[in-house]
């Protein structure tokens, strides 16, 4: 084994480290306990207050952040805003933990330094696979993924990237052909795939967004039920907010990021999949 490889196997062995930056001890505390449960073998740190998570970064890198939006001493985005001038940080991944992330995504003001963002409600368990989609998404996954794309290019190159984590992709090139399939399914008693994945912009006559809507509507799936993510290289934050508001579970901006890409495709395939679970159980 060379040198390099030698280092690349010690950078591999290395196990990634979690900072967790909230206000409330309780609720580090419970974060703490359901990742050291979920992720065996990853090092959390917990940091109360803004500046006390500015001293741990100014000690050595981290792989994730978790951060509350109000924190003793700072707004949360405020210390995501520092995070990303201070070099080494300013690639980690940076997640909002709130239970009012849906009407700040809604009003676009979670702003350019965060990564993602999660709600508190979906509970901490679902919380510990989010955040293993970040650190380690090497693991394989189960489901299948209606994909609406009509450039076959863009196409091949997208499905490649979620064929090699396990889903199965079924690829269609307009709205109309993913309405029929959704139709003939609801036919046959099924969904007909457990979750979607559209472009917002489609050649013909019907667009992502009139897909979603057709999806929460005629259908009458919700976003639990059968989770839609929609693909846009809009960066008008109205035109964003009125998808989310429409329905669409989440947003993948283009140019599309592989690592962005799967963990929000397998963190809503994860919770539709335990929410439909929960409602078998209970039947």
């Amino acid at each position: 084994m060379t040198a390099a490889n030698d280092a690349n196997a010690a950078q591999d062995a290395t196990p990634p480290r979690v900072l967790i930056v909230d206000g409330s001890r309780v609720v580090w505390q419970l974060i703490t306990r359901v990742l050291a449960a979920e992720l065996p073998g990853v090092e959390i740190v917990a940091c109360g207050s803004g500046a006390e998570a500015q001293e741990h970064l100014s000690r050595g890198v981290v792989d994730f952040i978790t951060v509350a939006l109000r924190l003793p001493d700072m707004d949360g985005l405020e210390l995501a805003r520092i995070v990303r001038e201070t070099a080494p940080q300013i690639y980690v991944p940076i997640v909002v933990v709130s239970g009012d992330v849906e009407q700040r995504l809604q009003r676009r003001e979670l702003g350019e330094f965060i990564t993602d963002y999660f709600d508190k409600a979906l509970g901490f368990s679902a919380l510990a696979e989010f955040i293993k989609g970040y650190v380690k998404p090497e693991g394989g996954a189960e489901g299948e993924v209606l994909y609406v794309e009509d450039s076959r290019v863009v196409a091949l190159a997208t499905r490649r990237m979620m064929e090699k984590y396990g889903l199965t992709v079924h690829h269609v090139i307009s709205v109309e052909d993913a309405l029929a399939r959704l139709d003939t399914a609801r036919v046959q008693g099924k969904l007909g795939c457990d979750i979607v994945l559209t472009d917002v912009s489609l050649k013909g006559e019907l667009t992502g967004a009139d897909l979603l809507s057709r999806i929460r509507g005629e259908f009458g799936y919700g976003k639990g039920q059968l989770p839609v993510l929609v693909m846009t290289g809009d960066e008008n934050a109205q035109n964003q907010s009125a998808l989310l508001r429409g329905g669409a579970n989440d947003l993948v901006v283009k140019p599309i990021e592989e690592k962005r890409l799967i963990t929000k495709l397998l963190f809503q395939l994860r919770v539709a999949l335990h929410l439909r679970e929960r409602l078998t159980s209970a039947a």
